[in-house]
C-alpha cells in the first residue's frame, strides 16, 4: 500500500513538473485577440463611412486594419489580395531597420553617438571632411546627414558597393542640422547592424522582434553584398504590421515581455527635426502628416501620434491618446491624402467608453469587409481573332524591356501567355472575367527597378492575371504582382500580320514607347 501510495505520488509530482515546463514553453499565439468594434469603444458605422469614402477615392486600398486596446475590430483585404500575402512595404522598412539599432544598442553592440566612418575603414574617402568625420548613427536615423539631397537612386544604381559611395557623397550641411530624406542612409544602417552582430537585419530580428511577435515568412531585399537594403525591401503581411504597432503602443511589451526597452520606444518616436522649420505651429497644425517632424526612421504625424510610412500608401498609424493603432497597404499615388481619410473618418469613430451593441450595423461592417475587391478587367472576348493568333509567335522589335517574344494560347477562359526576354522565359497564365492566381520569376515593377541586385533575394512573386479585349483588335493583360503592390498591363494590337505592344507600369514612371512586333 504504501509502494502504490509512493508511486502514485512521483506519478503526480511528475505531471505537475511537466505542466509547469508546458506553462512555460507556451506556444506563441500569431493571431492578435479579436473584438468588435462598439465593445472597443468605436463606431462600425465610422468604418462603413471610411469604406464608402475609399471605394469612391483614387486610392487603391489593399488592406486595412484597425486595432483598439490592443484588439483587431476590423480587418478587410481587396481581393484578389488576402491576409496570407506579405506585401511591398517601402520605405515602412526603415522602421524595422532602426528597430534592429535599438536593439542592438541595448545589447552594448553600439551607440548611437558612434561615428560612421568607423565602421567602414574600408570604404572612406581619400579625404574625410569634418562634416563626415562627425556623422553619427544617430544623425542618420534622424535623416539629419547633412548631404545636400537625397542620392538613393544614383549610388544603388551605378555601383555595387553602396557604402563607399555614401561616404564619398559631399556633406553640404553640418551634422544633425537639416532634414534630408535619404534612404542610403537607412542602408548604411543595415549595414552597421550586419557589421556589429554578423547577421542581416532580418536574421538578427528574427528571434528578437520576429519570433516573439508571431511574424513568420519575412523576406527583405539585399544588395549585391548580401545587406539588406534598409530604407526599403521588407515584404510583411499586414497582420504583422499591426503587431509591429501594437508593440511600440505597448511601450515594447509583448506578452508580458519585454521585447523592445521602454527608453528606446520614447526615444524612437519622439521628434527629432522638422522636415520644413521655417512653418510656424499654426500653418504645421494645417497642413498634412508630411510636415510634423521626423523622429528615428519614424514620422510624426498628427494628434500626437507617430507612424511608420512607405511609397505609395503603406502606414502604421499609432495613436497613443487613443490606444489605436490603424494600418494601411495599399497603391495610391496621394498617400497623404490616403493617411487623411483614417484622420477625417476612423478616428472620430473612437469614443471614451465602450458603445451599446449595433448588431445590425455590425453585420452589415463584415459583409462590406468581406466583399472588398479590386475591379476585374470585364469579361469580353474575340473568339474569331483569338482563334487565328492562339499557338503563334509575336516577334518583337528590339525594345528597352528587353522582351523579344510574345506567345498566346488560348483554351476556354483561359490564356497562356509565354513572355520571352533575352535572359529567360516565363509562363503565366490569365483568366476572362476573374482572376487565375499563380506565381512567377518575372520580376514585379519597383521603383527600384534599376539599382543594382533589385529585388534579389526575393522568392518567385505571387500573381494573379486577368485579360480582356478592350476593342475588336486589341487583347489587354492585367497582371498584378498580390505580394509586391504593382500591375502591369500588357496592351497587343493587332493589325494583320503586324503587332504593336505596349508595356504599361502602375508606378505611372518610365513607360516605354509602343514596341513594334510581328506575327
Amino acid at each position: 500500500m504504501k509502494r502504490t501510495f509512493k508511486s502514485l505520488f512521483c506519478t503526480i509530482t511528475l505531471i505537475c513538473l511537466v505542466m509547469v515546463s508546458c506553462k512555460d514553453k507556451q506556444p506563441v499565439s500569431k493571431s492578435l485577440p479579436r473584438s468588435t468594434p462598439e465593445a472597443e469603444g468605436v463606431s462600425s458605422e465610422a468604418i462603413i463611412t471610411f469604406l464608402d469614402s475609399a471605394a469612391v477615392s483614387v486610392h487603391e486600398f489593399h488592406s486595412f486594419m484597425f486595432l483598439r486596446h490592443g484588439k483587431v475590430i476590423a480587418e478587410g483585404w481587396w481581393d484578389p489580395l488576402g491576409p496570407d500575402l506579405k506585401h511591398t512595404l517601402y520605405s515602412t522598412s526603415k522602421s524595422f531597420t532602426a528597430t534592429a539599432i535599438g536593439l542592438a544598442e541595448n545589447e552594448n553592440r553600439l551607440s548611437l553617438d558612434d561615428k560612421v566612418i568607423s565602421f567602414f575603414p574600408e570604404s572612406l574617402p581619400d579625404t574625410i571632411s569634418s562634416y563626415l568625420e562627425e556623422l553619427s548613427i544617430r544623425h542618420m536615423l534622424s535623416m539629419s546627414v547633412g548631404q545636400g539631397w537625397d542620392r538613393s537612386a544614383p549610388v544603388s544604381y551605378t555601383t555595387d558597393d553602396w557604402a563607399k559611395a555614401f561616404l564619398a557623397i559631399p556633406m553640404a550641411h553640418k551634422p544633425g542640422t537639416t532634414y534630408m530624406y535619404n534612404s542610403m542612409a537607412s542602408y548604411m544602417l543595415s549595414a552597421i547592424v550586419q557589421k556589429v552582430t554578423g547577421e542581416k537585419v532580418i536574421d538578427y530580428l528574427t528571434p528578437r522582434l520576429f519570433e516573439p511577435l508571431g511574424i513568420e515568412g519575412a523576406d527583405w531585399e539585399t544588395c549585391s553584398d548580401g545587406i539588406n537594403t534598409g530604407g526599403w525591401g521588407l515584404r510583411l503581411k499586414t497582420e504583422d504590421l499591426a503587431k509591429f504597432g501594437q508593440l511600440y503602443i505597448d511601450k515594447g511589451q509583448w506578452n508580458g515581455k519585454q521585447v523592445l526597452p521602454e527608453t528606446w520606444v520614447e526615444e524612437a518616436t519622439s521628434l527629432k527635426i522638422y522636415q520644413n522649420p521655417e512653418l510656424s505651429d499654426e500653418e504645421r497644425e494645417a497642413s498634412d502628416d508630411s510636415v510634423q517632424g521626423y523622429c528615428y526612421q519614424f514620422w510624426r504625424a498628427r494628434n500626437n501620434s507617430y507612424m511608420a510610412n512607405g511609397a505609395f500608401g503603406q502606414f502604421v498609424l499609432v495613436i497613443p491618446e487613443k490606444d489605436a493603432v490603424i494600418v494601411f497597404t495599399a497603391e495610391s499615388q496621394e498617400m497623404w491624402a490616403e493617411l487623411d481619410m483614417a484622420w477625417k473618418y476612423l478616428v472620430p469613430g473612437i469614443k471614451d467608453e465602450k458603445l451599446p451593441e449595433d448588431i445590425e450595423t455590425y453585420n452589415t461592417l463584415k459583409n462590406r469587409l468581406a466583399s472588398l475587391a479590386l475591379p476585374v478587367p470585364p469579361a469580353k472576348k474575340n473568339d474569331a481573332l483569338a482563334s487565328q493568333i492562339s499557338g503563334k509567335t509575336i516577334t518583337l522589335a528590339e525594345n528597352p524591356s528587353g522582351m523579344q517574344s510574345i506567345t498566346l494560347q488560348f483554351d476556354d477562359d483561359l490564356c497562356l501567355a509565354t513572355l520571352k526576354t533575352d535572359t529567360a522565359s516565363y509562363d503565366i497564365s490569365f483568366a476572362s472575367g476573374k482572376w487565375y492566381k499563380g506565381e512567377t520569376r518575372r520580376h514585379a515593377p519597383s521603383i527600384f527597378a534599376i539599382a543594382q541586385n533589385s529585388l534579389g533575394g526575393l522568392p518567385p512573386f505571387k500573381i494573379a492575371g486577368a485579360y480582356s479585349w478592350i476593342d475588336d483588335n486589341t487583347l489587354e493583360l492585367v497582371l498584378r504582382y498580390i505580394d509586391a503592390m504593382h500591375t502591369e498591363r500588357i496592351k497587343i494590337n493587332f493589325d494583320g500580320s503586324k503587332v504593336k505592344v505596349d508595356i504599361v507600369s502602375s508606378i505611372g514612371r518610365g513607360n516605354m514607347p509602343s514596341i513594334e512586333g510581328t506575327i
